[in-house]
């Protein structure tokens, strides 16, 4: 998948009811590690992140390039956010590339790295850290992100805002600053990916059948309406399409065919509801479409690997604040 670079606020006109229901599944926390202040020419290599763990860097004075293996280097300003979902080895760099290679030092400070070139008047600050991207590698809407996402924050005021605030605790010598700058942070990446969400759909993924006209009736009839036993005819129907052009384009777009899509929607809700709310089992399994808790439990089973009642008991432990 090709980055995106978005400014948030262009919407996805008509689509915001099915943001509101993707929006629960946007569940990240963030885990800030090094605030960085460079001048001249520097480097910083970036090894691949662990499964379900994202990269990011903040700019918050000057700039810097970002390079992957593979890839278009990725300018960044003053006011942009990198974040790279699927935790991509990267390299950032910085300066003319005249002068030379600059010595980074680190230290420790409120439970974050503090790393500055060594002789160099400092031009570039940058926030970096990762992102625990939560059940990644089964979360349908979290899996279709694109490898790279850039968000330019310029006249966004509440980002802009948290930004600076997550930039003067780190800077602040403070007991808890640490804590509160991962707060403020887990708010801000939860505002980033909505506002990626909501700009143009990107060319593969969930959001790309929104973006098709022989695909995005169908969509949203199941994203609407998960519980339905929904027929390949209806389907057609809806989108006036033939049975065997709709099963393409979805498998085009997306991957896979219609009915597998809705059962991929269905267990997602089914087991974010489980995860994050007290509903009970067989409430949920309606919903969604199953006609019992064992139906809905051997689903999960087959699909996530883990019962009802392991997954509300690890999101449970999961959810239990730990110490900075």
């Amino acid at each position: 998948m090709t980055e995106r670079i978005k400014r948030p606020g262009a919407s996805m006109s008509g689509h915001h009811d099915v943001l509101s229901l993707l929006a629960p599944m946007l569940r990240v926390r963030p885990e800030l590690q090094d605030f960085c202040r460079f001048g001249g020419d520097w480097n910083s290599p970036h090894a691949p992140e662990a499964k379900g763990w994202a990269a990011f860097h903040i700019v918050t004075k000057g700039a810097c390039s970002v390079e992957r293996k593979g890839q278009p280097t990725v300018r960044l300003e003053a006011g942009d956010v990198l974040l790279l979902p699927h935790g991509d080895a990267h390299v950032a760099r910085g300066g003319d590339g005249r002068g030379p290679m600059q010595t980074i030092g680190t230290t420790q400070k409120n439970a974050i790295r503090i790393k500055e070139t060594q002789g160099a008047e400092f031009e570039t600050e940058l926030i970096c850290g990762r992102l625990y991207l939560e059940s990644a590698a089964d979360n349908l809407l979290l899996r279709l992100l694109p490898h790279a996402i850039v968000l330019r924050l310029s006249g966004q005021h509440a980002c802009s805002m948290l930004v600076e605030t997550i930039r003067e605790e780190l800077d602040a010598d403070r007991t808890g600053a640490a804590a509160i700058a991962r707060d403020l942070a887990s708010a801000l990446f939860v505002m980033l990916l909505r506002a990626h969400l909501e700009a143009e759909p990107p060319a593969d993924g969930l959001l790309a059948l929104l973006g098709h006209r022989e695909t995005a009736k169908a969509a949203l009839a199941m994203l609407g309406e998960p519980a339905r036993e929904w027929s390949l005819d209806e389907l057609a129907s809806i989108v006036a399409v033939s049975r065997a052009t709709l099963v393409r384009a979805f498998r085009r777009i997306c991957g896979m065919p219609p009915l597998a899509f809705l059962t991929e929607v269905r267990l997602s809700i089914a087991r974010n509801r489980i995860a994050h709310t007290a509903d009970a089992l067989g409430e949920i399994a309606a919903d969604v479409g199953y006609q019992s808790e064992a139906a809905l439990s051997r689903a999960l089973q087959r699909h996530f690997a883990i019962r009802p009642g392991a997954l509300r008991r690890s999101a449970r432990l999961a959810a239990e604040p730990t110490l900075a």
